[in-house]
């Protein structure tokens, strides 16, 4: 039985990304526990999530969130943090740290740990060294295999024009490790 997930060498569709689901690299239990991700110092940190265009609709009709809940660049507008100090992501259950939308959580949510960083005209997947699991496994092959599927995936054909489509997701993230250039100009580094 094939699974759900994004399969090296798959065509996709260009507008059928929002049925897209990447594998994991960090495992679900261990993600909970952390609760590291979701949770963000400034109400209008770089690192809270931005949307595809046609995930920012999908949010707006299915999930029935006001279109003020999003900023002019797609991000999601985060919520003060009931029990202390920091945001939120609007859509995390502070009570068991679940996202309410999981099974349609944004590209940049599946993504995470990694991300798509701009730096010098050059767009870069990078990997955010402050999750602890991505610590562990820098260097091991799971970590490599890991990186090999994420690149397969964002140099399919169709993902690269969603990317140049969505130039809102491409952000520059300090501190984040490069792990590999996307073939971003005319299809080619």
């Amino acid at each position: 039985m094939r699974d759900n997930y994004y399969q090296p060498g798959e065509a996709i569709k260009i507008r059928e990304y929002s049925k897209i689901v990447l594998k994991q690299f960090v495992p679900s239990e261990v993600c909970l526990k952390c609760q590291g991700c979701c949770r963000f110092k400034e109400a209008d940190s770089v690192w809270s999530p931005c949307l595809l265009d046609e995930e920012a609709l999908d949010l707006i009709d299915k999930e029935g969130i006001p279109a003020v809940a999003l900023s002019i660049n797609r991000r999601l507008q985060l919520v003060p943090n009931p029990k202390g100090e920091g945001f939120l992501c609007p859509f995390l259950k502070i009570e068991n740290t679940k996202c309410q939308i999981y099974t349609r959580r944004p590209f940049e949510c599946q993504l995470y740990p990694f991300l798509l960083n701009l730096r010098n005209k050059k767009v870069l997947l990078t990997v955010d060294l402050n999750c602890p699991y991505v610590k562990d496994k820098l260097n091991t092959p799971e970590f490599k295999e890991y990186t090999d599927y994420l690149a397969a995936y964002l140099n399919s054909p169709a993902q690269l024009t969603i990317l140049k489509d969505n130039p809102q997701i491409l952000q520059a993230y300090e501190g984040a490790l490069d792990v590999i250039e996307l073939e971003w100009e005319n299809g080619t580094k």
